[in-house]
């Protein structure tokens, strides 16, 4: 497997789009989603500051990354391949990472459904945007 073979274009149009979702995906369940947490807005308020976003903007960086390595190692730069291999680590690794925490957490299940869906959407957003902008990469 190589790694390094990246398409910069690509991989921030791939992290753009995800971080735009993830906003737009938040900001419209921000009730159902705090109400799944168990916290009001104010006490989101209290405690926000610049990190959690930080995180986020790195984290999807990382993600965009790797899953770019992943697909011009596998042969599947495309829009199909990257649909399903970003599909197929969300349900293989993310997934079930993210439900295992939740349990032994005790969070409700609508908590996992709504965070499961926001990791499906930026797996499979940063997939078709990678293989659809980093079709000529030569593998």
């Amino acid at each position: 497997m190589q790694f390094g073979n990246v398409d910069w274009v690509a991989l921030i149009a791939a992290f753009a789009a995800s971080y735009a979702f993830s906003a737009v995906f938040y900001i419209t369940l921000a009730k159902p989603w705090m109400a799944a947490i168990g916290k009001t807005e104010a006490e989101i308020k209290q405690g926000a500051g610049p990190v959690p976003y930080i995180v986020a903007i790195a984290g999807q960086l990382i993600i965009a990354y790797v899953l770019m390595n992943l697909m011009v190692s596998l042969g599947a730069v495309s829009l199909s391949g990257g649909l399903t291999l970003g599909v197929t680590l969300w349900f293989g690794l993310v997934l079930t990472t993210m439900m295992i925490n939740h349990r032994f957490q005790n969070s409700s299940w609508a908590h996992s459904i709504i965070d499961g869906a926001h990791w499906l959407g930026v797996f499979a957003i940063q997939g078709v945007v990678i293989g659809l902008l980093s079709e000529s990469v030569v593998v």
